[in-house]
């Protein structure tokens, strides 16, 4: 199911568009929904990059959901550069709608410092990412 086909679409604060895909943002969270058959690394995602940059900036803790609505490929030897241009991102999740989905999911984990990655369902994905989240801002906080 599409993030605008959700119960939660009325909560979506802005949506970007991308060759590679749309980009639905929340307050805490971002919602990214890739195209069919793309390959995923920092040249092809450079519009996502900025527009995350741009809302959330480079302090503000947030979480990504990458709702796998496509089937597309990710360049994983580049999440430790992913990890070092968001260092306010404290929280991911994928939401796999099908078996191939969730084999992805289960080797990006092994790529991934976040525990628990993989969902099965849109909306569990969402409230544990934006829980993580909210915990994180909680421990900020107290600091």
């Amino acid at each position: 199911m599409k993030i605008v086909e959700s119960k939660v679409a009325t909560q979506i604060v802005k949506q970007e568009q991308s060759e590679a895909g749309t980009l639905h943002f929340f307050n805490h969270i971002a919602v990214v929904e890739f195209n069919e058959g793309l390959h995923i690394d920092l040249a092809t995602a450079r519009k996502t990059i900025h527009d995350l940059m741009a809302y959330f900036g480079n302090s503000k803790p947030f979480g990504i959901v990458a709702n796998r609505i496509n089937s597309y490929s990710i360049a994983l030897l580049e999440t430790v550069e992913v990890k070092s241009i968001f260092p306010n991102l404290v929280a991911y999740g994928i939401v796999s709608h099908n078996e191939a989905g969730r084999m992805n999911a289960e080797i990006e984990s092994q790529f991934c410092t976040s525990d628990n990655i993989s969902f099965d369902n849109l909306y569990e994905g969402l409230d544990t990412v934006y829980k993580r989240v909210i915990n994180k801002l909680s421990k900020a906080s107290l600091n």
